[in-house]
């Protein structure tokens, strides 16, 4: 099994993902194991000659101005874990606890946070073993980063709350002991390095990152598959075109589009049949385009944030300071994941009308709702409701959470980031999107069939063989969900972009 391992420099996003879906084991660079020691010096240091630093010394938020006795600081851990443990609603999948988990790590690694070797080495071999915390995903304010969800994740480390261990979700203690993994009692400043930061919000958005890319793939291929369909104007990807409005999306997605319809006899010239296509169609590399330019902004803010300490205090070894500052505050995340949700929106957007220019004989030519003997079948009529539905509750879903702000501890904390409720609704709008493709491929491969096939281009073919093997041709209405079902597990194993670039080459998004 692959094993990363951890130097507290960069770490790449394939590597989260490997980590987090793949259960890839982690370990600690000698280095990295250095620079924990070296920061835990410091807090020692500091906790020995009584200064007042926050969290270490003194409480949390309001309580800031209320020094702890050295022999309460460790109980001032404990307690702030279990009290700040209080999330609500449904459970994060486990890829996202085991990605927050690691990027926690990684922080660690920097040396930066003042926490004990050992209790790193805990969390580690809580990865490693598969003991995976069980975490609500409401309760974030993103600011004082994910202090609620963090301190769920940390509970079993103690011996307390709920982890999954080989299947079976049972109470911490249980789940550490199964796993033969002894359980900690913090000590100064850890509890504070183990919930303050930006980590279950990254790792939301860097996995929904990550298959965004890999979902702008399937929009370009479903995009060519429509032009297939609809015979559609191929000029509009003339290379010319795109060069003088040089947007990197916008050129690259012509390129993609051109590339996949190559060798298409379906496709035509203009004043073929028509002069130009409808926006939805010959707009495909603006829109496109822009989504892409859009999601490869949040992808360098996230491979920021991934490599970033957000801790507060920080502890600088080198002057033996422990200096308090707002690293937590999720706003560069927070703006980027509504960036992102806007951005993947748009993708279903065009989509959807993609789909209606399929289905509505007035616009297509072909059959209403792509079926024969229409009125008995009803064809593909109501899987475009579905299209739209998908697509309207992406625009509530699209708001930015970001805007909002609530003041929590008794003011002191007057601005928070919302930045996890906006990466969480990025992953929604992403679960939509990818289902609007899969209707859109369906409905491209009906509309080809019924007008008749005189040559496909290499890769929209390859597309088309990869959803004939799942989905057969509508000759008569059957039960669609499971045809839908099929399609979308295309895109989710990523065998439909792997056979289309095995026969059309690589698509460079």
């Amino acid at each position: 099994m692959e094993r990363v391992v951890i130097t507290g420099n960069e770490i790449a996003l394939k590597q989260i993902v490997n980590v987090a879906r793949q259960g890839a084991n982690v370990s600690l660079s000698p280095s990295a194991e250095e620079n924990i020691i070296k920061s835990r010096g410091v807090v020692n240091k500091l906790v020995e000659e009584s200064r007042v630093v926050y969290g270490v010394t003194t409480g949390f938020g309001m309580f800031s101005e209320k020094f702890i006795e050295k022999e309460f600081t460790n109980s001032l851990q404990k307690n702030l874990i279990i009290s700040h443990a209080v999330g609500a609603g449904d459970f994060f999948k486990d890829e996202v606890v085991r990605a927050a988990m690691f990027l926690r790590i990684n922080n660690f690694a920097k040396g930066y946070s003042g926490i004990r070797l050992e209790t790193v080495q805990t969390l580690i071999r809580m990865l490693n073993e598969g003991v995976t915390p069980v975490v609500p995903e409401k309760g974030s304010l993103g600011a004082s980063g994910d202090l609620v969800p963090l301190a769920h994740m940390v509970l079993p480390l103690l011996g307390l709350g709920q982890a999954k261990y080989k299947g079976q979700v049972m109470d911490g203690k249980d789940a550490m002991a199964a796993a033969g993994i002894p359980t900690q009692e913090l000590t100064q400043k850890e509890g504070l390095a183990l919930i303050n930061g930006t980590q279950f919000m990254t790792a939301v958005g860097a996995l929904a990152v990550y298959d965004a890319l890999e979902l702008l793939k399937v929009a370009d291929i479903a995009a060519a598959m429509s032009f297939e369909a609809q015979n559609g104007v191929i000029d509009s990807l003339d290379a010319r075109m795109h060069q003088i409005r040089p947007h990197k999306g916008q050129i690259d997605t012509a390129k993609i589009v051109s590339d996949l319809l190559k060798g298409s006899k379906n496709v035509t010239r203009q004043g073929e049949i028509r002069v130009q296509d409808a926006y939805s169609l010959r707009c495909t590399p603006q829109v496109h385009g822009a989504s892409k330019d859009a999601i490869h902004y949040v992808l360098d803010k996230v491979e920021t944030e991934i490599d970033s300490v957000t801790d507060n205090p920080v502890v600088f070894s080198d002057t033996q300071e422990a200096i308090s500052g707002g690293n937590f505050h999720g706003q560069p995340m927070a703006l980027s994941f509504d960036f992102l949700g806007i951005a993947l929106a748009e993708i279903a957007d065009i989509s959807e009308r993609r789909i209606e220019r399929m289905v509505n004989s007035a616009l297509s030519g072909l059959p209403s709702f792509l079926v024969e003997r229409g009125g008995v079948n009803s064809g593909y009529m109501i899987v475009q409701y579905t299209a739209a539905a998908l697509v309207s509750e992406n625009k509530v879903l699209a708001h930015p959470a970001s805007v909002d702000s609530i003041p929590s501890s008794a003011n002191q904390e007057d601005h928070v980031s919302m930045g996890t409720i906006a990466a969480r609704k990025a992953r929604e709008i992403l679960e939509n999107v990818r289902r609007v493709l899969a209707i859109e491929l369906m409905c491209a491969c009906q509309a080809i069939d019924l007008r008749g096939d005189k040559g496909m281009g290499c890769g929209t073919k390859a597309a088309y063989e990869c959803v004939r093997k799942v989905v057969p041709f509508l000759k008569e209405d059957r039960p669609l969900y499971g045809d839908i079902n099929l399609c979308e597990q295309l895109i989710i194993d990523g065998s439909l972009v792997r056979h289309v670039e095995e026969n059309a080459g690589p698509m460079h998004v």
